[in-house]
């Protein structure tokens, strides 16, 4: 098991890694194996990215993130202009319906609201948003219209972590109330874990996932 320091260089080694990161300017702090990420970012893409960075690192048990999207006198835009580009940029996004996803902006920081199917188109729309020019943070407020019975995604979540994870799939328990999910139960590490919320959002009509699951190293 880490120490809190070999912990720290092992993040701050991440970041330098990262090429969208600029690792300097941001300051890690590590206490029992929870690590914080603290100081000012150019971008809400860079600041994305220093997250996942971060989220890699074995050993890493909680994430805070407490890091500041500094835009330069070229980077700022007024809401009006995100709005637009935002709503232009969801219009040509492939994998979401024609006008599902709606689109509001304050102080740089976009909401977005509306009803999906699935939830990777959830994450098409924040994913397509990361990068505009301007933006200073991405919610995600977007609705998945219910489909399926809570007997067919349970046997939909636990036949794809039998696929997908067959080692941990007999240690994570699932759990479905309506169209909630609950994952319990252990893994080896932050990925096996982020996989198993994976396949649990995968399954069609899942509208929340709450994440039990604990990591053992």
């Amino acid at each position: 098991m880490k120490t809190d320091t070999q912990l720290q260089q092992d993040v701050l080694a991440e970041l330098k890694w990262d090429p969208s990161v600029v690792a300097p300017q941001i300051g890690v702090e590590v206490k029992d194996g929870i690590v914080t990420l603290a100081g000012e970012v150019s971008s809400y893409s860079e600041k994305w990215s220093a997250e996942r960075a971060a989220q890699r690192v074995s050993g890493v048990k909680g994430l805070v993130i407490q890091l500041e999207v500094e835009l330069s006198q070229f980077g700022k835009r007024t809401d009006a202009d995100i709005a637009r580009s935002a709503e232009n940029v969801l219009g040509w996004t492939i994998n979401l319906p024609k006008d599902s996803v709606k689109v509001m902006v304050e102080k740089g920081w976009i909401t977005l609201t509306g009803n999906v199917d699935w939830q990777y188109q959830k994450e098409a729309a924040t994913t397509a948003l990361r990068d505009l020019a301007g933006v200073c943070g991405v919610s995600d407020e977007i609705a998945i219209k219910p489909k399926l019975s809570s007997t067919v995604v349970k046997s939909d979540i636990e036949a794809a972590l039998k696929r997908r994870a067959q080692s941990d799939a007999q240690k994570i328990t699932v759990e479905v109330n309506g169209s909630g999910v609950t994952l319990s139960g252990t893994v080896h590490s932050w990925s096996e874990r982020e996989l198993a919320r994976d396949s649990a959002w995968g399954s069609a009509g899942v509208r929340s996932v709450l994440d039990k699951i604990t990591i053992a190293y």
